[in-house]
């Protein structure tokens, strides 16, 4: 069954929606939680589409938050350096070619230079308009990225479709208004508006006004 999505603007996630990073992620994340003690399971539960020092602070709660904010400095810079398995989701590629005429942008939990070598890496071609690390002062599943990036585009949260996989992006996503297009496996736990395995579900298809409408199938 093919759904149709009007849209005017189209945000999307990078890790785990854009790119591929779970095995870079998880070896990073396991090796910083051992000498805490925290279960891996635990670990993984977490990290997946926050900020660092938020998932810090979730899974050591009595700690003060500057050592995690230090520390989240450290995982983004080893992060950067460690590309080792990233790869592009399928149909990456083409979704972001086919959005280049039309209002779009990444919202990331990254900072930039984390953003440029994940997308590098992939070889995916990052979006003119982005929101990353540096611009939010909250995490998701804060909304304020996804709204933002609304904002920076000039289109109402209501006409913008969100790309996403983590929980917490998708609960971003929907506390800012959107409407969510849930990727990959994981996703469907969260109760995105739609859900498919990978973008090449997805199609843009251009409209007669000049606009565009998304088709999952």
């Amino acid at each position: 069954m093919t759904e149709t999505i009007s849209a005017r603007a189209v945000l999307l996630d990078m890790d785990g929606t854009l790119v591929d990073s779970t095995a870079v992620v998880e070896r990073l994340w396991l090796a910083w939680a051992a000498p805490h003690g925290i279960d891996p399971a635990r670990v993984l539960s977490v990290v997946h589409g926050r900020q660092g020092h938020q998932s810090m602070a979730i899974m050591l709660p009595e700690r003060d938050h500057e050592i995690n904010i230090r520390e989240n400095a450290v995982m983004l810079a080893n992060e950067s350096k460690d590309v080792d398995g990233v790869v592009a989701i399928e149909g990456a590629d083409v979704l972001l070619s086919a959005l280049l005429p039309f209002p779009h942008a990444i919202v990331t939990s990254a900072d930039v230079t984390l953003m440029n070598a994940r997308m590098g890496q992939a070889g995916l071609t990052v979006p003119s308009l982005t929101v990353t690390a540096e611009n939010v002062s909250a995490s998701k599943p804060d909304p304020e990225g996804f709204l933002l990036g609304a904002k920076l585009l000039g289109v109402d949260p209501a006409d913008c479709v969100v790309f996403e996989d983590s929980g917490a992006g998708i609960q971003a996503a929907h506390a800012a208004g959107m409407r969510v297009i849930g990727v990959g496996s994981h996703a469907t736990s969260h109760e995105p508006t739609f859900h498919v395995d990978d973008l090449t579900q997805v199609a843009v298809v251009p409209t007669a006004d000049g606009g565009f409408e998304l088709t999952v199938r």
